[in-house]
């Protein structure tokens, strides 16, 4: 059976479900129809994050709905807990249009504060949790929240920060296993909220209140909020896509951070739609990967960035295909890989695109697109391909994926908090432009080809970091590259890389180089390669190119024109 029948035929759920339903079925909220294997579900009207648990606690009530370490939570528990923590804030004061930072590593505790304060009409702002300093404090300042709740073992952190604070009025310390027993005066320790009352608060929400802020990586410039308000909260858009790929029956596993909208959106919210399970861990390991797979029979997982080629460099064992995954969600899965990763685990790869402020712009790969390809935007999903004056692109060369602004805002814009200017960016001249460059083949598969704001210029021509660092991972001692742009002597940019090996395996600068000769263009073959211990990296898993940017050609670093390190 060929690719895309085989994954046809995995997809068959999927695509009846595709079949059965209509724009005019959405618009007046009906059901979908008794498919085999798929729920029957009705299309909600957009709700909060509390109110879909409430309903589906209620439609569930005591079924597992999450795996944590040794504990498991049942969907009634979920939401009583949820229920305290509610009653907890009312308790402290707070209330409508307030605001909750979360500074918390992955622990049902997060997804109690989540939850939790919409049911009072609050907003939460997850944190990255491996922030520091000035950028943590900026978020904290920024977003106007009046609670912070954090895990002790973030409480040194914190305290380098704690009196510049602008907004906070109260602490909340989570015990997550730091060694200190005791925590700086005036700071309340969550395990209060466990004793309040279980019943919901009753509060509800006002529908043109802020319900959550999520801030970008921030890897390029200062983090921008992108803010989901309970009227436009997205719960919508995510049971359609769960329905379609999801059922009841899925254990789907995550290592990813939960202030990331993955971890959040695809896998918390996804099994909330559809009363599947959900097995969480603290953090993603690639040692560890497979055998948590094994240990919760995982139906499912999502990746993004480097993790497939990390994992696919980790050491093979008979082990390999010994588990119960269907098949896995993808975002910039390498093409090289995907067949060789979909063979060597015994899974399907399905490859999707979107981002917390695309807009709710989704594109999938169902197998029914080439392998490398993000698919082709849902019927009647008008998109173009742009130059720098708006210009569309010839076919087959890379232009940014810009869609067209809805009539109706509320279901396709973008707001970033306090931040007017970026917001207008972001959506000017009737477009919301993604900032990514995409191609088109003559089939009309789109392909994602990296970031503008990452794309070079080289001797005249355009170089994509995302495709030189794509390069670079394909041999086979490379475990991670990062790419990016570095003073030149001449008028452009000359390319750096920063590269981390494999386990146990050593590499010459010159043999990367004459390596990348025979896979890319001369004008794309970096100047400078610096092997590292480690690259820097946010808790997402994505590099920080400006902290590399800032460092430029150090010490030790392989000068290709010179043939000798700097």
């Amino acid at each position: 059976m060929n690719r895309n029948l085989r994954k046809l035929e995995l997809g068959k759920d999927i695509l009846k479900s595709l079949l059965y339903f209509s724009a005019n079925e959405l618009k007046r909220g009906t059901f979908f129809k008794n498919i085999p294997g798929v729920p029957k579900t009705e299309i909600i009207e957009e709700m909060s994050w509390g109110e879909l648990l409430e309903e589906k606690a209620a439609r569930y009530k005591d079924r597992v709905f999450l795996m944590f370490e040794d504990k498991t939570f049942t969907y009634r528990q979920m939401n009583e807990n949820a229920n305290r923590v509610g009653n907890y804030f009312l308790s402290l004061g707070a209330g409508l249009g307030t605001g909750v930072a979360i500074l918390m590593d992955n622990s049902p505790r997060f997804l109690d504060i989540f939850m939790g304060i919409q049911k009072i009409g609050m907003y939460a702002v997850p944190v990255n949790t491996s922030l520091k300093g000035e950028s943590l404090l900026y978020i904290l300042n920024h977003c106007d929240a009046r609670y912070l709740v954090v895990d002790d073992t973030h409480l040194e952190t914190l305290g380098k920060i704690a009196d510049r604070l602008e907004n906070i009025e109260a602490v909340i310390v989570n015990p997550a296993g730091a060694s200190r027993p005791t925590y700086p005066a005036g700071y309340r320790v969550l395990d209060e909220a466990y004793e309040m009352p279980s019943v919901n608060p009753g509060v509800g929400y006002r529908k043109d209140d802020i319900c959550f802020i999520t801030y970008t990586s921030g890897t390029t410039g200062l983090p921008k909020g992108v803010v989901y308000r309970y009227r436009k909260s997205s719960v919508k858009l995510l049971s359609l896509v769960a329905q379609m790929l999801y059922r009841k029956s899925d254990i789907l596993y995550t290592g990813m951070p939960l202030f990331h909208g993955n971890a959040l959106f695809v896998t918390v919210t996804s099994a909330l739609h559809v009363g599947g399970k959900v097995a969480l861990v603290r953090k993603f390991s690639a040692s560890r990967f497979w055998d948590d797979i094994r240990k919760y029979n995982a139906t499912t997982f999502n990746t993004i960035g480097a993790m497939i080629p990390i994992l696919m460099k980790q050491p093979e064992k008979p082990t390999d295909r010994q588990h119960k995954v269907r098949f896995i969600i993808s975002a910039a899965c390498p093409a090289d890989l995907w067949e060789k990763f979909e063979k060597r685990f015994g899974l399907t790869i399905y490859e999707t695109y979107g981002a917390v402020d695309g807009g709710g712009k989704t594109i999938l790969n169902l197998g029914t697109a080439p392998i490398g390809s993000i698919g082709k935007p849902p019927m009647k999903v008008r998109y173009r391909l742009v130059d720098a004056n708006l210009n569309d692109v010839p076919e087959g060369d890379p232009g940014e994926l810009v869609f067209p602004t809805s009539k109706k805002k509320s279901t396709s814009s973008v707001e970033y908090y306090k931040n007017e200017k970026a917001s207008s960016e972001k959506m000017s001249g009737g477009y919301i432009f993604t900032g990514d460059l995409v191609r088109r083949d003559k089939e009309g598969f789109l392909y994602f080809i990296g970031r503008n704001t990452e794309s070079m210029r080289i001797k005249g021509e355009n170089v994509s970091a995302f495709e030189v660092e794509q390069a670079i991972q394909k041999h086979p001692d490379v475990l991670e590259a990062a790419v990016y742009a570095v003073p030149s002597e001449l008028a452009e940019d000359d390319i750096m890389t920063s590269i981390t090996t494999v386990e146990g395996r050593t590499l010459k600068e010159a043999e990367l180089i004459s390596f990348l000769k025979e896979n890319l263009p001369k004008f794309a073959v970096p100047r400078y390669v610096k092997i590292v211990p480690e690259l820097p990296k946010t808790e997402t898993h994505r590099v920080k190119k400006k902290e590399l940017e800032a460092l430029k050609v150090v010490p030790g670093t392989w000068d290709e024109s010179a043939k000798a390190h700097v």
